[in-house]
């Protein structure tokens, strides 16, 4: 798309259905996008600018660095598991300390190779912490990256992910179909007299999902100043328990995230209801 641009081409991007057809072919894939276009079958696909995009990619490798740090961590945790040795709570930044104080009367093979998956595991936790200190830099020049991050449990990695996801929150004509957008509302089966809805869809990006769940949890149990949505989500965990409520946290979260970059406001922490004696 960028090289479209670059030569002031208008290229509207598209998503049409070409699964119903049984022989894939050139032909039926021309005949299909072309009914597609008359019929209007199709969904525009968004099209981010490149700033979205190097954001994107930058966090999907920090993703994937973490990730890496953690199976490595947890390796070393079975491996000393077999030994009786266990570690108990341990932070990135001293596990290599703790670990080779316990490995000191192990086999010299497997104390080098634990010495080696610890140098390792040093490298990536140095190299993530060096794009964490980037990305909160550019967090504080964001504007509305600064703005979503004066809600209670989101940070700048929730706030930076959720930008480059969202981008244009004016693509979407209701703030409430972002929540659908990111496969966090369920899905319905509705066939005659029969309705019944289901689990979450789990569509769109799985990594912002996973980060207003978490921020849905941080909001309930580890924040401290009251606000209509904590209570809301607290009435909520003691009926449906704590994994559903903090995945309808985070789906509220992203209804107000997408409501707040539209009106430029920051979060609101709304007044108790005062009961009738």
């Amino acid at each position: 798309m960028q090289g479209f641009r670059e030569r002031t081409l208008n290229v509207v991007c598209v998503d049409a259905i070409l699964s119903v057809n049984i022989n894939k072919t050139d032909k039926n894939d021309a005949r299909g996008i072309a009914n597609a276009m008359r019929t209007g079958m199709f969904s525009r696909v968004h099209d981010k600018p490149k700033e979205a995009i190097d954001r994107g990619a930058v966090l999907a490798m920090r993703h994937c660095l973490i990730r890496q740090r953690t199976d490595i961590k947890n390796h070393v945790r079975g491996v000393l598991k077999a030994y009786g040795i266990r570690l108990g709570s341990v932070g990135p930044a001293k596990f290599h300390e703790v670990v080779k104080f316990r490995i000191h009367e192990l086999n010299p093979l497997v104390h080098e190779t634990m010495e080696g998956m610890l140098e390792l595991f040093d490298a990536l936790n140095q190299k993530i912490s060096q794009i964490d200190k980037e990305l909160l830099k550019i967090s504080k020049e964001d504007r509305e990256v600064r703005l979503l991050m004066t809600i209670p449990g989101v940070g700048p990695i929730v706030a930076l992910t959720y930008k480059a996801e969202i981008h244009d929150p004016r693509r979407f004509p209701n703030s409430r179909t972002v929540g659908a957008y990111l496969g966090m509302t369920p899905t319905q089966y509705s066939s005659g007299e029969t309705c019944r809805l289901g689990r979450i869809s789990r569509c769109g990006s799985k990594e912002l999902r996973s980060l207003l769940t978490e921020a849905g949890l941080v909001l309930i149990t580890r924040t401290k100043k009251w606000s209509r949505l904590k209570a809301w989500g607290l009435k909520l965990m003691k009926k449906k328990g704590i994994k559903k409520a903090s995945l309808a946290v985070g789906r509220k979260l992203s209804v107000i995230m997408h409501r707040m970059l539209i009106e430029e406001k920051e979060f609101r922490y709304g007044e108790a209801v005062k009961k009738a004696a």
